[in-house]
């Protein structure tokens, strides 16, 4: 019983055709009219396309259609086509309003936990100390300034006295010298409660 393949082969000898001649007089490449003639279904398409290959072929080859296309409805193990093919979407990303929505969330949330989080930070350390006047070993006289720079929000004391602290954080006092007064304290406590301290040594001068 003839195939569909020796059909087609037989066809094209007849004709003293090449696969090339096929190929050029119909436009299908000639590894699918190998396939073809061979069968190696694996290697052609679908069954509508491979229809219109053999309908060309015929054609081409001034052969029977009728005959070839019922060989080839025989011969073909049609391939189940689903008719509403469903798109794999399961590994598919897609960015959608509600995403949008809730990464804005999410990056408010975080800015808000930062913030908070920076400012409890910057509330439970220590303040920020800096004393310009007088300097280490420096000879004083009474009375004599101290200033420098804090936190706005610390309270300063220099030698246990109190020191007004400026807007901006600046500070300055007048403290009296004696002369066993070897060094100067300042003190520096922020709203928790927090302190630094810094210790200046000074050589009296009375």
């Amino acid at each position: 019983m003839i195939t569909i393949g020796e059909y087609l082969k037989s066809s094209r000898k007849r004709k003293f055709l090449s696969l090339g001649d096929i190929e050029k007089g119909t436009r299908i490449k000639k590894e699918f009219i190998d396939s073809l003639e061979g069968e190696n279904w694996e290697n052609l398409p679908e069954y509508p396309v491979v229809l219109g290959f053999v309908k060309s072929i015929i054609s081409f080859l001034n052969a029977d259609l009728e005959k070839a296309t019922a060989l080839l409805r025989r011969d073909y193990p049609p391939k189940s086509l689903p008719l509403n093919p469903k798109p794999d979407v399961s590994k598919q990303f897609f960015w959608s309003p509600k995403l949008t929505f809730i990464a804005a969330v999410s990056v408010v949330i975080l800015l808000v936990f930062g913030y908070l989080g920076f400012q409890y930070y910057k509330f439970m350390s220590p303040p920020t100390l800096v004393l310009t006047q007088p300097e280490e070993n420096q000879e004083v006289i009474s009375p004599t300034k101290v200033s420098g720079k804090v936190d706005p929000d610390a309270v300063v004391v220099v030698n246990n006295q109190s020191a007004e602290v400026e807007s901006d954080g600046l500070f300055e006092t007048e403290i009296d010298i004696s002369e066993s007064t070897t060094e100067i304290k300042v003190t520096a406590t922020s709203r928790a409660g927090k302190e630094t301290v810094v210790v200046r040594k000074v050589i009296p001068k009375i």
